[in-house]
Protein backbone atom coordinates (compact mmCIF):
# COMPACT_ATOMS: atom_id res chain seq x y z
CA UNK A 1 0.00 0.00 0.00
CA UNK A 2 1.35 3.40 -1.00
CA UNK A 3 0.46 6.62 0.80
CA UNK A 4 1.19 10.23 -0.16
CA UNK A 5 -0.09 13.00 2.09
CA UNK A 6 -1.15 16.62 1.79
CA UNK A 7 -2.89 19.04 4.13
CA UNK A 8 -5.23 22.01 3.78
CA UNK A 9 -7.48 24.22 5.91
CA UNK A 10 -11.24 23.90 5.42
CA UNK A 11 -13.63 26.04 7.46
CA UNK A 12 -10.96 26.44 10.11
CA UNK A 13 -10.30 22.71 10.44
CA UNK A 14 -7.23 20.97 9.08
CA UNK A 15 -7.94 18.15 6.64
CA UNK A 16 -5.13 15.84 5.69
CA UNK A 17 -5.37 13.87 2.46
CA UNK A 18 -3.60 10.59 1.69
CA UNK A 19 -3.26 9.02 -1.74
CA UNK A 20 -3.75 5.26 -1.32
CA UNK A 21 -3.21 2.14 -3.41
CA UNK A 22 -5.00 -1.06 -2.46
CA UNK A 23 -6.50 -4.19 -3.98
CA UNK A 24 -10.02 -5.32 -4.71
CA UNK A 25 -11.23 -8.52 -3.03
CA UNK A 26 -12.05 -10.08 -6.41
CA UNK A 27 -10.94 -13.66 -7.06
CA UNK A 28 -10.78 -13.48 -10.85
CA UNK A 29 -7.80 -12.94 -13.15
CA UNK A 30 -7.60 -9.27 -12.03
CA UNK A 31 -7.05 -10.12 -8.37
CA UNK A 32 -3.74 -8.26 -8.42
CA UNK A 33 -5.19 -5.09 -9.92
CA UNK A 34 -4.54 -2.08 -7.68
CA UNK A 35 -7.17 0.56 -6.99
CA UNK A 36 -6.49 4.26 -6.40
CA UNK A 37 -8.16 6.26 -3.66
CA UNK A 38 -7.94 9.51 -1.72
CA UNK A 39 -8.54 9.49 2.04
CA UNK A 40 -9.62 12.81 3.58
CA UNK A 41 -8.75 12.79 7.28
CA UNK A 42 -9.90 15.20 10.00
CA UNK A 43 -7.55 16.30 12.77
CA UNK A 44 -9.12 13.77 15.15
CA UNK A 45 -10.97 10.99 13.28
CA UNK A 46 -13.98 9.61 15.08
CA UNK A 47 -15.51 6.12 15.04
CA UNK A 48 -17.72 6.75 12.00
CA UNK A 49 -16.47 7.17 8.44
CA UNK A 50 -17.86 7.58 4.92
CA UNK A 51 -16.98 5.66 1.76
CA UNK A 52 -17.93 7.39 -1.49
CA UNK A 53 -18.84 4.86 -4.19
CA UNK A 54 -18.51 6.19 -7.73
CA UNK A 55 -20.77 5.08 -10.56
CA UNK A 56 -21.07 5.24 -14.32
CA UNK A 57 -18.17 6.58 -16.39
CA UNK A 58 -16.79 8.58 -13.46
CA UNK A 59 -13.75 8.55 -11.24
CA UNK A 60 -13.05 9.75 -7.72
CA UNK A 61 -13.28 13.49 -8.54
CA UNK A 62 -16.99 13.33 -9.47
CA UNK A 63 -19.00 15.56 -11.77
CA UNK A 64 -18.25 19.23 -11.06
CA UNK A 65 -15.75 18.01 -8.39
CA UNK A 66 -18.66 16.96 -6.20
CA UNK A 67 -16.93 13.95 -4.62
CA UNK A 68 -13.83 15.98 -3.77
CA UNK A 69 -15.83 18.78 -2.19
CA UNK A 70 -18.16 16.40 -0.36
CA UNK A 71 -15.25 14.41 1.10
CA UNK A 72 -13.39 17.50 2.28
CA UNK A 73 -16.51 19.12 3.74
CA UNK A 74 -17.35 16.03 5.80
CA UNK A 75 -13.74 15.50 6.87
CA UNK A 76 -13.58 19.10 8.09
CA UNK A 77 -16.44 18.22 10.45
CA UNK A 78 -14.81 15.10 11.84
CA UNK A 79 -15.65 12.18 9.55
CA UNK A 80 -12.86 10.40 7.61
CA UNK A 81 -13.91 9.94 3.98
CA UNK A 82 -12.45 7.67 1.30
CA UNK A 83 -13.26 8.16 -2.38
CA UNK A 84 -11.77 5.79 -4.91
CA UNK A 85 -11.73 4.61 -8.52
CA UNK A 86 -13.41 1.34 -9.38
CA UNK A 87 -11.38 -1.10 -11.46
CA UNK A 88 -10.86 0.16 -14.99
CA UNK A 89 -11.69 3.77 -14.11
CA UNK A 90 -9.44 6.76 -13.40
CA UNK A 91 -6.11 5.64 -11.97
CA UNK A 92 -7.22 2.14 -10.96
CA UNK A 93 -5.95 -0.89 -12.82
CA UNK A 94 -8.03 -3.59 -14.48
CA UNK A 95 -10.90 -3.54 -16.95
CA UNK A 96 -14.03 -1.43 -16.62
CA UNK A 97 -17.19 -2.95 -15.18
CA UNK A 98 -20.67 -1.72 -14.24
CA UNK A 99 -22.34 -1.30 -10.86
CA UNK A 100 -23.37 -4.97 -10.69
CA UNK A 101 -19.73 -6.03 -10.37
CA UNK A 102 -18.62 -3.29 -7.97
CA UNK A 103 -18.96 -5.38 -4.78
CA UNK A 104 -15.37 -6.68 -4.57
CA UNK A 105 -13.99 -3.19 -5.17
CA UNK A 106 -16.22 -1.72 -2.44
CA UNK A 107 -15.08 -4.49 -0.08
CA UNK A 108 -11.44 -3.73 -0.86
CA UNK A 109 -12.00 -0.02 -0.24
CA UNK A 110 -13.71 -0.76 3.09
CA UNK A 111 -10.78 -2.94 4.18
CA UNK A 112 -8.38 -0.12 3.28
CA UNK A 113 -10.47 2.49 5.11
CA UNK A 114 -10.58 0.49 8.34
CA UNK A 115 -6.86 -0.28 8.05
CA UNK A 116 -5.96 3.39 7.55
CA UNK A 117 -8.22 4.74 10.32
CA UNK A 118 -7.77 2.62 13.52
CA UNK A 119 -10.49 4.56 15.38
CA UNK A 120 -13.14 3.52 12.84
CA UNK A 121 -16.03 1.33 14.00
CA UNK A 122 -18.72 1.90 11.37
CA UNK A 123 -19.16 3.33 7.88
CA UNK A 124 -21.85 5.03 5.83
CA UNK A 125 -21.73 4.27 2.11
CA UNK A 126 -22.41 7.35 -0.06
CA UNK A 127 -23.36 6.99 -3.72
CA UNK A 128 -24.88 8.85 -6.66
CA UNK A 129 -26.93 7.18 -9.42
CA UNK A 130 -25.65 3.65 -10.07
CA UNK A 131 -23.00 4.27 -7.43
CA UNK A 132 -25.90 4.54 -4.97
CA UNK A 133 -27.38 1.30 -6.28
CA UNK A 134 -24.02 -0.46 -6.03
CA UNK A 135 -23.55 0.81 -2.47
CA UNK A 136 -27.02 -0.33 -1.40
CA UNK A 137 -26.59 -3.77 -2.96
CA UNK A 138 -23.33 -4.24 -1.05
CA UNK A 139 -24.50 -2.89 2.32
CA UNK A 140 -26.29 -6.00 3.67
CA UNK A 141 -23.10 -8.06 3.23
CA UNK A 142 -20.97 -6.11 5.72
CA UNK A 143 -22.02 -5.48 9.33
CA UNK A 144 -19.64 -2.50 9.51
CA UNK A 145 -21.88 -0.65 7.05
CA UNK A 146 -24.51 0.88 9.30
CA UNK A 147 -25.88 3.60 7.02
CA UNK A 148 -26.47 4.56 3.39
CA UNK A 149 -26.58 7.98 1.74
CA UNK A 150 -28.26 7.50 -1.65
CA UNK A 151 -28.53 10.27 -4.25
CA UNK A 152 -30.88 9.61 -7.20
CA UNK A 153 -30.48 5.80 -7.10
CA UNK A 154 -30.36 4.05 -10.47
CA UNK A 155 -33.62 2.12 -11.05
CA UNK A 156 -33.82 2.45 -14.84
CA UNK A 157 -36.05 0.20 -16.94
CA UNK A 158 -37.60 0.83 -20.34
CA UNK A 159 -41.13 0.89 -18.94
CA UNK A 160 -40.12 3.00 -15.95
CA UNK A 161 -38.35 5.55 -18.13
CA UNK A 162 -41.36 5.72 -20.44
CA UNK A 163 -43.78 6.29 -17.55
CA UNK A 164 -41.60 9.02 -16.06
CA UNK A 165 -41.17 10.71 -19.46
CA UNK A 166 -44.91 10.62 -20.12
CA UNK A 167 -45.80 12.02 -16.71
CA UNK A 168 -43.05 14.58 -16.24
CA UNK A 169 -42.39 15.72 -19.81
CA UNK A 170 -45.31 15.17 -22.16
CA UNK A 171 -48.19 15.92 -19.78
CA UNK A 172 -46.66 19.16 -18.40
CA UNK A 173 -46.00 20.27 -21.99
CA UNK A 174 -49.75 20.24 -22.67
CA UNK A 175 -50.20 22.85 -19.93
CA UNK A 176 -47.60 25.25 -21.33
CA UNK A 177 -48.78 28.21 -23.35
CA UNK A 178 -45.63 28.12 -25.44
CA UNK A 179 -46.51 24.64 -26.66
CA UNK A 180 -49.91 25.73 -28.00
CA UNK A 181 -48.51 28.91 -29.54
CA UNK A 182 -45.86 26.86 -31.32
CA UNK A 183 -48.53 24.43 -32.51
CA UNK A 184 -50.77 27.24 -33.80
CA UNK A 185 -47.90 28.92 -35.66
CA UNK A 186 -46.89 25.72 -37.42
CA UNK A 187 -43.57 25.57 -35.62
CA UNK A 188 -44.28 22.11 -34.29
CA UNK A 189 -44.00 18.94 -36.37
CA UNK A 190 -47.27 17.49 -35.14
CA UNK A 191 -46.95 14.14 -36.91
CA UNK A 192 -43.51 13.43 -35.49
CA UNK A 193 -44.54 14.60 -32.03
CA UNK A 194 -47.61 12.35 -31.99
CA UNK A 195 -45.55 9.41 -33.20
CA UNK A 196 -43.07 9.97 -30.40
CA UNK A 197 -45.89 10.24 -27.84
CA UNK A 198 -47.46 7.00 -29.08
CA UNK A 199 -44.11 5.23 -28.84
CA UNK A 200 -43.56 6.38 -25.26
CA UNK A 201 -47.13 5.47 -24.25
CA UNK A 202 -46.74 1.99 -25.74
CA UNK A 203 -43.45 1.49 -23.87
CA UNK A 204 -45.20 2.06 -20.54
CA UNK A 205 -47.26 -1.07 -21.17
CA UNK A 206 -44.52 -3.25 -22.64
CA UNK A 207 -43.43 -6.28 -20.57
CA UNK A 208 -39.89 -5.99 -19.24
CA UNK A 209 -37.34 -8.74 -19.00
CA UNK A 210 -35.43 -9.50 -15.81
CA UNK A 211 -32.22 -8.21 -17.37
CA UNK A 212 -33.91 -4.98 -18.47
CA UNK A 213 -35.38 -4.36 -15.03
CA UNK A 214 -32.33 -5.60 -13.12
CA UNK A 215 -31.54 -2.46 -11.08
CA UNK A 216 -34.92 -2.16 -9.36
CA UNK A 217 -35.43 -5.77 -8.17
CA UNK A 218 -31.83 -6.10 -6.98
CA UNK A 219 -32.03 -2.78 -5.18
CA UNK A 220 -35.35 -3.66 -3.53
CA UNK A 221 -33.96 -6.96 -2.24
CA UNK A 222 -30.90 -5.23 -0.79
CA UNK A 223 -32.84 -2.41 0.85
CA UNK A 224 -35.30 -4.89 2.33
CA UNK A 225 -32.39 -6.81 3.88
CA UNK A 226 -30.51 -3.74 5.08
CA UNK A 227 -31.57 -2.71 8.57
CA UNK A 228 -29.36 0.36 8.96
CA UNK A 229 -30.18 4.03 8.53
CA UNK A 230 -30.81 5.50 5.08
CA UNK A 231 -30.68 9.09 3.84
CA UNK A 232 -32.27 9.40 0.39
CA UNK A 233 -31.62 12.65 -1.50
CA UNK A 234 -33.51 13.28 -4.73
CA UNK A 235 -33.03 16.04 -7.28
CA UNK A 236 -36.05 18.22 -8.01
CA UNK A 237 -35.38 18.29 -11.75
CA UNK A 238 -34.12 14.82 -12.66
CA UNK A 239 -35.82 12.06 -14.63
CA UNK A 240 -34.02 9.39 -12.60
CA UNK A 241 -35.49 10.79 -9.38
CA UNK A 242 -38.93 10.72 -10.99
CA UNK A 243 -38.40 7.06 -11.89
CA UNK A 244 -37.69 6.34 -8.22
CA UNK A 245 -40.89 8.11 -7.21
CA UNK A 246 -42.83 6.14 -9.82
CA UNK A 247 -41.66 2.92 -8.18
CA UNK A 248 -43.04 4.10 -4.84
CA UNK A 249 -46.30 5.22 -6.41
CA UNK A 250 -46.86 1.88 -8.13
CA UNK A 251 -45.54 -0.76 -5.72
CA UNK A 252 -46.49 -1.39 -2.09
CA UNK A 253 -43.22 -3.23 -1.42
CA UNK A 254 -41.20 -0.15 -2.33
CA UNK A 255 -43.45 2.09 -0.24
CA UNK A 256 -43.03 -0.25 2.72
CA UNK A 257 -39.25 -0.10 2.58
CA UNK A 258 -39.11 3.68 2.17
CA UNK A 259 -41.60 4.21 5.01
CA UNK A 260 -39.43 2.55 7.64
CA UNK A 261 -38.50 4.63 10.68
CA UNK A 262 -34.78 4.58 9.90
CA UNK A 263 -35.34 6.24 6.51
CA UNK A 264 -34.99 9.98 5.88
CA UNK A 265 -35.86 11.51 2.51
CA UNK A 266 -34.97 14.96 1.20
CA UNK A 267 -35.32 16.79 -2.10
CA UNK A 268 -33.07 19.50 -3.51
CA UNK A 269 -35.52 21.72 -5.38
CA UNK A 270 -34.49 22.55 -8.93
CA UNK A 271 -31.34 20.42 -8.81
CA UNK A 272 -30.29 18.36 -11.81
CA UNK A 273 -29.00 14.79 -11.68
CA UNK A 274 -25.43 15.63 -10.62
CA UNK A 275 -26.22 18.67 -8.43
CA UNK A 276 -24.18 20.83 -10.79
CA UNK A 277 -24.39 24.22 -9.06
CA UNK A 278 -22.44 25.30 -5.99
CA UNK A 279 -25.72 25.96 -4.18
CA UNK A 280 -27.07 22.46 -4.87
CA UNK A 281 -23.79 20.78 -3.92
CA UNK A 282 -23.62 22.87 -0.77
CA UNK A 283 -27.14 21.84 0.23
CA UNK A 284 -26.25 18.17 -0.26
CA UNK A 285 -23.15 18.63 1.93
CA UNK A 286 -25.18 20.33 4.67
CA UNK A 287 -27.93 17.71 4.64
CA UNK A 288 -25.40 14.88 4.81
CA UNK A 289 -23.54 16.49 7.70
CA UNK A 290 -26.71 17.24 9.69
CA UNK A 291 -27.94 13.69 9.19
CA UNK A 292 -24.62 12.13 10.22
CA UNK A 293 -24.64 14.25 13.39
CA UNK A 294 -28.22 13.26 14.22
CA UNK A 295 -27.46 9.70 15.34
Amino acid sequence: MKRDSGQQQLAGHAVRELALRFRSTCDDDEAQARLAGILSLPEVPGPRGVLIVTGGPQYRIGSHRQFVLQARALAAQGWPVLRFDLRGMGDSEGSARDYRAAGPDIAGALAQLFDAVPSLREVALWGLCDGATAAACHAPRDARVTALILLNPWVRSSAGLARATLRHYYLPRLLQGGFWRKLASGGLQLGASLASLRQVAAATQAPTTQADDAPAPALLRALTQFQGKVLLILSGDDLGAREWQALLDGDAAWRGVAARAQWTQAQIDGANHTFASAAWRGEVEQRCARWLRSW
